[in-house]
């Protein structure tokens, strides 16, 4: 059983940066996906374990920057230029390979991004 930790959440002002962390990442497939009250969980950005290859959503390419270190063991997500339709509880998740929500196995507690305008 692989239990994640996110954090880094906050209530921000339109326009600035966070940076969110997901921890343990291992040597594998990472993703991140968020999901706002009564909608869908939706993908965000993912990683392989390398970090060599990366994958956005059209909605935060450009703003959002996934990364991992691996010798810590965590993945991050680098949120800039933030906005309001970016408010959402933010999820790490692990044993995936897709920017299918579904495919990942194991899921952290998710940390809320709240930002206004």
């Amino acid at each position: 059983q692989v239990h994640l930790v996110e954090s880094g959440g906050g209530l921000v002002q339109a326009g600035v940066s966070l940076r969110l962390s997901c921890t343990p990442s291992g040597r594998t497939f990472m993703g991140w996906f968020r999901q706002a009250p009564g909608k869908e969980r939706e993908f965000v950005a993912a990683v392989n374990w390398s970090g060599g290859n990366r994958y956005y959503s059209d909605s935060v390419k450009g703003r959002f920057t996934i990364s991992r270190d691996n010798a810590k063991n965590t993945v991050y997500l680098q949120m800039n230029s933030l906005k309001p339709e970016d408010t959402c509880v933010y999820y790490c998740a692990r044993g995936g390979n897709s920017g299918r929500w579904n495919e990942y196995a194991y899921w952290g507690q998710g940390t809320q991004v709240t930002v206004c305008s």
